[in-house]
């Protein structure tokens, strides 16, 4: 599948939900070994969540944008990687940080992924931290 076949909605938890949190569930409880009670959390229902639907409607990656501007709970389905979808969900995100006024935006990333997040714009600051017994570190992007 192709980036084309893709589209990124917007929208509440109460919406997107059941869908985000399945792709979540996936790709950090069963790849990644997250603990669940760590992966959902009181955000979700304060947070603009997106969700990357293929052509047949289906959910295959999922972000949030946190009230403070932080984007979030990055996550593409195993099948669907190294297609572009994970960068469409990044931009649906920071184009609604830019409609809510942000001046930049703010995420945690995965070590083994901060070269996706460069190529989209974010630069690495601070020190490496854990989360979920995984190595992190803030990236952040100036919007304009």
């Amino acid at each position: 599948m192709n980036q084309e076949n893709i589209r990124v909605v917007l929208g509440a938890w109460d919406e997107m939900g059941s869908q985000a949190s399945a792709i979540r569930f996936a790709v950090f409880v069963e790849e990644q070994k997250v603990p669940l009670a760590l992966e959902l959390d009181e955000m979700d229902v304060l947070s603009l969540h997106a969700l990357a639907l293929d052509h047949h409607g289906e959910a295959v990656a999922t972000g949030r944008l946190l009230p403070d501007g932080h984007i979030g709970r990055m996550a593409v389905k195993q099948s669907e990687r190294k297609r572009g979808i994970g960068a469409q969900v990044l931009r649906a995100l920071t184009e609604a940080a830019v409609s809510k006024g942000y001046s930049e935006v703010l995420l945690g990333a995965q070590l083994h992924a901060t070269g996706f997040y460069a190529r989209q714009g974010f630069v690495e600051y601070g020190e490496i931290f854990m989360d979920a017994n995984i190595p992190h570190i803030m990236m952040k992007k100036k919007l304009a």
